[in-house]
C-alpha cells in the first residue's frame, strides 16, 4: 500500500508549518486549547496563528475565526483541541478545507473503549479518503525548535525553548517523550524536533523516524516506544534511518509481564515477546537502551560525538584520581565488554615524568596530586590520550568541575586535549553542574554521571558502530507457500518436509507390525528408539508410547506390542499411522533449534542448548525468521554453551557451520511457510564433530490450526 511506501509523507507540515490554526483555542492559557496559542506567541513562532472559536471575535490577542470554513487561508498545519466527537467533525472540516495536516491533541478515542475506538476509526478513514495526515488522536503533539513550531500543549515549554540542536525524540507516550526533551536540556545536548504520537490512528513513529533520518537539523534520534503496530513499516523506517547514517536509540517500554500488559491498555496495541524486540531493533541497526535516563545520556553522548565513531569492540584507557575510582571503572569496564589494554612504554615514561608515584598501567591512578596540582592533569591526559593503544579515554571527574579553583584549569586541559587529538574519543564521569556539562557537550566531550553509565554509553557506541555495518537484508525476501496441515500432522510427516528443506535427519521406518518392528532394529543395527506415530497423541511418552534403548528383532517386537497396548489404554480413540524405529545416535553437543510466531513480527527462529536441560538454563538466542548464515553464526556465538561447541576443556570442535546451516533452512522454510505454521520444534539437533555435520533427532510441527484449538481446549 502507499503508505506502506511513502514513510514519513506529509510530515513537512507537521515539522515546519508556515501557518497553525487551533480549532478550540481558548482565550485562557492554561487550558488545553489555550495553550498552543500562548506558546506560539512566547517562543516567536514567524508563521501566522489562526484561532478557531465561534464564541469569541478575539483569542489572546489575535484575530479569532468562527470555523476552518471561515479562516482567511488553508494553514499548513491545524492543531485540534476539542473534545472526542467535536474533534471529528474539526477533522471532518479540515479534510474538506484542503488542510493537508491534522493534529489532534484531544482524548476520548480507542484508549476510552469500544465508542472511542469506533470514532478513531472514523478519524483514520478522514486521513485516508482526504490523504490529509493526522497526528494523534491523545496525543502531546510536535515541537520544531529551528521554526519556533510549537503543536502542543506540554508544560515542558512553560518556561523556556529547549536549546536548537541535533538530537530528535520520537515517542508514543507524550509525557515521557516530553521529560526526554526536558532533561536533554539541561544537559546541553540541544533539540532539533519533537513528536508524541499517541494512539497513531494515522502518523505513526516509523513515519518520525523516516522523515527524521532526511532532516538536515537532526543527527540523532531517540526512539520511546510502548508497542509496534505494524513491523514492516518500523524496520522498514530504522533501515532508512541506518541508511542515512542517523543513529537511532530507542526505549522499549513493557518488558515485563506487568508492563506489557499496561502497554496493552494504554494504546490498544500488541506487545510482542521482548526477546524479538531485541533482534529486530539489532537487526536493523537501532540500539536499545533500558532507561530514560540512558535514552537522553545517549542522545547527548551521539551528539558531542559528532562524526566520529567508536569502534565496534573498543579499547579503552582509564585515568582516575583514587586506585578505588580505578577498579571500579575497571570491573564496569569488563561488565559492559570493554577492553583495557596496557599502556604503552611510552606513555607509562611520560606518567611516571609528571607523577613518579602514581600507577602507570591501566587504569591509571592520578593520586590525590590530580587534585593538589591540577596543573598534573593536562600532562597526565596528554600522555594517555596520545597512547595509539587506546580509543577512548574514560576520566573520573567526580567533583571536580564544581570546584572552582579546579574547574577552568579541568577544563582548560580537556580542551587542549580534544585540540590535539581530534579524533581521539573523550568521556568524562561529571554529574554537574549543568553549565559545565553544557561546556563538554559544545567542546565534542561526552559526559555521564556514573561509573557504570559511562562504561555502558560507550558500550553502546560500539554496539551502534556493529549494528550499522550489519546486513539487514539477510535472506529477506522469500515468498510464501501454502503448507498442507495433513502432511506434517506426525512426527514422521514432519521430518519428512522438513527434510526436503534440507535439515538432515537419521535414516528411520515406519512400522505396522511387530516383525516389520524387528526386521527395522535389525537393520538399523544400532539401538533404536521406538515412538508411536499419531497426529492425535502430542505428548507420546506421557502415555508409555515411547521406548528406548531397543537392540534386536526380538526386543524391537515386544516393544511394539508395549506401545500399541498403551495406546488402546490411553488413547482408545486416536488414529494411529504405526511406530517410527529410529536409530538412537549418540556424541555431540544437542541444541534445541525452533521457530515460533510472534504476534508482530512473525516467525522468529530460535537456538539454544539442548536435551534435558533446555528448559533449566534457558541460554537461547533469536532473530527473525528468515535468517542469514552469518546471522546463524552470530546467534550461535552469542550463546553462553558455545564454549561446548567450540573446542572448550580439550573437547573437539563441533561443526558449527552445519549447525548454522541448519538454522539457516529451518528459518527459511518457517518464512516460506509462515501462513499455516505456528511452531517448530526440534530437540535435539546433535552437532557432531567438525567435519561431521548435524543431525535433528526430533521435530515436531505445529500448525497454526492446530494451535489456535489447543489454546481454545
Amino acid at each position: 500500500m502507499a503508505r506502506d511506501i511513502n514513510l514519513g509523507r506529509g510530515l513537512d507540515q507537521i515539522f515546519q508549518p508556515r501557518s497553525i490554526a487551533v480549532i478550540g483555542a481558548s482565550t485562557d492559557p492554561s487550558k488545553t486549547g489555550g495553550r498552543p496559542v500562548h506558546l506560539l506567541k512566547k517562543h516567536g513562532y514567524a508563521g501566522a496563528i489562526l484561532p478557531v472559536n465561534p464564541k469569541a471575535d478575539e483569542v489572546q490577542g489575535l484575530t479569532a475565526y468562527a470555523s476552518v470554513a471561515d479562516l482567511p487561508q488553508v494553514p499548513d498545519l491545524a492543531l485540534i483541541a476539542v473534545p472526542g466527537a467535536g474533534a471529528l467533525e474539526a477533522a471532518r472540516a479540515c479534510a474538506e478545507r484542503g488542510v493537508p495536516a491534522a493534529i489532534v491533541l484531544s482524548a476520548g478515542f480507542a484508549e476510552q473503549g469500544s465508542e472511542g475506538a469506533a470514532r478513531q476509526l472514523e478519524l483514520r478513514a478522514i486521513a485516508d479518503n482526504s490523504g490529509m495526515r493526522v497526528l494523534g488522536p491523545n496525543c502531546l503533539g510536535t515541537v520544531s525548535v529551528p521554526e519556533k513550531a510549537i503543536g502542543t500543549f506540554s508544560v515542558a515549554l512553560e518556561n523556556e525553548m529547549p536549546a536548537q540542536g541535533p538530537v530528535a525524540i520520537v515517542s508514543q507516550s507524550g509525557n515521557v517523550g516530553s521529560l526526554a526533551m526536558k532533561m536533554l536540556g539541561r544537559g546541553g545536548a540541544g533539540i532539533s524536533r519533537f513528536i508524541a504520537s499517541g494512539n497513531e490512528c494515522d502518523v505513526d513513529i516509523a513515519d518520525a523516524i523516516a522523515w527524521m533520518a532526511g532532516d538536515a537539523a537532526t543527527r540523532v534520534i531517540l526512539v520511546c516506544m510502548e508497542t509496534c503496530r505494524d513491523a514492516a513499516r518500523l524496520t522498514l523506517a530504522l533501515d532508512i534511518a541506518r541508511a542515512a547514517g542517523k543513529p537511532v536509540f530507542v526505549l522499549k517500554m513493557g518488558a515485563s509481564d506487568v508492563g506489557k500488559a499496561a502497554a496493552m491498555s494504554h494504546t490498544g496495541g500488541l506487545a510482542g515477546a521482548d526477546q524479538v524486540f531485541d533482534a529486530v531493533f539489532a537487526r536493523h541497526g537501532a540500539v536499545r537502551v533500558k532507561s530514560l535516563e540512558m535514552l537522553v545520556q545517549m542522545g547527548s553522548a551521539a551528539a558531542a560525538l559528532g562524526d566520529r565513531t567508536v569502534s565496534a569492540n573498543p579499547s579503552v584507557s582509564v585515568i582516575a584520581a583514587s586506585g578505588g575510582f580505578g577498579i571500579m571503572m575497571a570491573d564496569a569496564a569488563e561488565e559492559h565488554g570493554l577492553t583495557l589494554n596496557r599502556t604503552g612504554d611510552a606513555a607509562i615514561e611520560q606518567i611516571k615524568a609528571v607523577l613518579p608515584l602514581a600507577s602507570a598501567v591501566n587504569p591509571v591512578d592520578a593520586t590525590a596530586q590530580m587534585s593538589a596540582n591540577p596543573e598534573t592533569f593536562g600532562a597526565l591526559l596528554s600522555a594517555v590520550a596520545g597512547d595509539n593503544a587506546n580509543e577512548v579515554v574514560c576520566i573520573m571527574m567526580a567533583l571536580g568541575l564544581e570546584v572552582p579553583r579546579l574547574r577552568d584549569t579541568y577544563l582548560a586541559a580537556l580542551d587542549a586535549a580534544r585540540a590535539a587529538h581530534p579524533d581521539q574519543v573523550f568521556v568524562a564521569c561529571v554529574a554537574g553542574p549543568d553549565d559545565a556539562l553544557q561546556i563538554l557537550n559544545a567542546k565534542g566531550i561526552l559526559t555521564f554521571p556514573t561509573i557504570d553509565a559511562m562504561m555502558e554509553g560507550v558500550s553502546h557506541l560500539g554496539r551502534l558502530t556493529a549494528e550499522k555495518g550489519k546486513d539487514a537484508g539477510g535472506a529477506r525476501d522469500i515468498a510464501t507457500a501454502p503448507l498442507d496441515r495433513g502432511s506434517v500432522a506426525t512426527e514422521a510427516d514432519a521430518k519428512r518436509v522438513l527434510s526436503a528443506a534440507g535439515i538432515g535427519f537419521p535414516e528411520e521406518v515406519v512400522v505396522t507390525s511387530a516383525d516389520a518392528a524387528g526386521q527395522a532394529a535389525d537393520r538399523l543395527a544400532l539401538p533404536v528408539a521406538m515412538k508411536i506415530l499419531s497426529a492425535d497423541i502430542q505428548h507420546k511418552s506421557d502415555i508409555g508410547g515411547v521406548e528406548l534403548g531397543i537392540v534386536g528383532a526380538d526386543d524391537a517386537a515386544a516393544a511394539y506390542a508395549r506401545i500399541m497396548t498403551a495406546a488402546a489404554t490411553h488413547a482408545p480413540d486416536a488414529r494411529i499411522d504405526g511406530v517410527l524405529v529410529a536409530p538412537m545416535i549418540t556424541g555431540g553437543t544437542e541444541l534445541i533449534v525452533g521457530t515460533t510466531t510472534d504476534p508482530i513480527f512473525g516467525p522468529v527462529v530460535m537456538v539454544g542448548l539442548g536435551g534435558i536441560f533446555a528448559e533449566v538454563f534457558r541460554d537461547t538466542a533469536l532473530q527473525p525468521a528468515p535468517v542469514s548464515l552469518e546471522d546463524a553464526q552470530e546467534m550461535l556465538r552469542s550463546l553462553k554453551c558455545f564454549a561446548l561447541l567450540d573446542g572448550a576443556r580439550g573437547r573437539p570442535r563441533a561443526d558449527v557451520d552445519a549447525a548454522a546451516q541448519a538454522i539457516v533452512a529451518l528459518s527459511e522454510f518457517a518464512a516460506r511457510h509462515a501462513d499455516d505454521v505456528a511452531e517448530i520444534d526440534i530437540n535435539p539437533l546433535l552437532v557432531r564433530d567438525q567435519g561431521l555435520g548435524a543431525i535433528a533427532l526430533d521435530a515436531l510441527i505445529i500448525p497454526h490450526q492446530t494451535q489456535t484449538s489447543e489454546a481454545a481446549e
